[in-house]
């Protein structure tokens, strides 16, 4: 008999950057902002630039944005997890969270990434793309938009602010 897949992000445990189980439903009630990142890509700066703004602007009113390194594009996230996580936090001073790196394609793929990929995207077919591709998941713990890799976070705002129920 076939397992039934989660019904929501909360249902889905990953690793944090230390490699320890972490439960997603520790952020129920939230709006998500899911990105898969990589230290040496050309979108680098302005991505981790422009996810800070998002993130000091709206953490205390219900955003929190998740990013999960990926090597699977041109090894454009070639270190170790706490390579990563130092070169963020030193460089950028990200205050949102880090997690274990991941596969985002492919039979390895994250499991939350292949519940975030089970959406009805349309042209976006089933794979992530590129590096920074961006998924935001409502308060219930569903995908409800997908965006391109060269998507520029601040363009997200009216979708984050619609979610959180700020005019």
């Amino acid at each position: 008999m076939a397992t039934k897949g989660p019904e929501s992000v909360y249902e889905i445990t990953i690793e944090d950057a230390k490699g320890d189980s972490f439960e997603l439903s520790q952020y129920k009630g939230k709006v998500l902002l899911i990105v898969n990142v990589a230290s040496k890509c050309g979108m680098t700066n302005s991505n981790y630039t422009e996810l800070n703004e998002l993130y000091n602007k709206y953490k205390d009113k219900g955003l929190e944005i998740l990013a999960f390194p990926c090597n699977q594009f041109g090894e454009e996230e070639p270190g170790t997890t706490d390579q990563i996580t130092d070169f963020v936090c030193t460089r950028f001073k990200s205050e949102f969270p880090i997690f274990n790196k991941i596969e985002v394609n492919g039979e390895n793929a994250s499991p939350l990434y292949k519940f975030l990929k089970k959406g009805k995207w349309g042209i976006f077919g089933d794979d992530i793309q590129w590096n920074f591709a961006k998924f935001l998941v409502d308060k219930t713990g569903q995908a409800v938009e997908r965006y391109y890799p060269t998507t520029s976070p601040l363009t997200l705002e009216h979708d984050i602010k619609k979610l959180l129920n700020i005019s």
